[in-house]
């Protein structure tokens, strides 16, 4: 007797009990995953920024110690004004940058020497901002 009342208080979830949690699981993941993937590529867009601002910046020391821009972005390397190129975050690869050459200075029309003056990223991608990340 004590058993039959037992195995009949210890029901489990009915189906519509069920339901409705799964509903709100689902509704709430729905929500979130797009706002999770526009902070991922937030973040992805704040890492290139920073790569090319770092870049640029060993770029323009380079110029300013030697009066000549580097031949490469291993010259940066090499010759310690970066650590390392970093990883394009959109290509996940270091070998994709674009480099910029220099071109003819002002005062005399001559070439400034060297062969990088300035980089860009290799992704075909679009930004947040309507402007290709080529292009940043």
């Amino acid at each position: 007797m004590i058993v039959n009342r037992l195995i009949k208080s210890a029901r489990g979830f009915t189906l519509i009990e069920l339901l409705i949690v799964m509903s709100i699981i689902g509704i709430l993941a729905a929500i979130t995953v797009p706002s999770y993937k526009r902070h991922t590529i937030k973040a992805r867009e704040t890492v290139l920024m920073e790569d090319l601002y770092q870049m640029r910046q060993a770029i323009d020391a380079h110029f300013a110690d030697k009066a000549k821009y580097p031949e490469s972005l291993d010259d940066l390397v090499t010759q310690k004004y970066l650590r390392s190129i970093p990883r394009d975050p959109w290509t996940e690869r270091s070998d994709t940058w674009i480099v910029v050459p220099p071109e003819a200075l002002p005062d005399s029309g001559d070439l400034a020497e060297g062969g990088v003056f300035d980089v860009h990223s290799g992704s075909n991608l679009i930004g947040l901002n309507g402007v290709p990340y080529r292009e940043w």
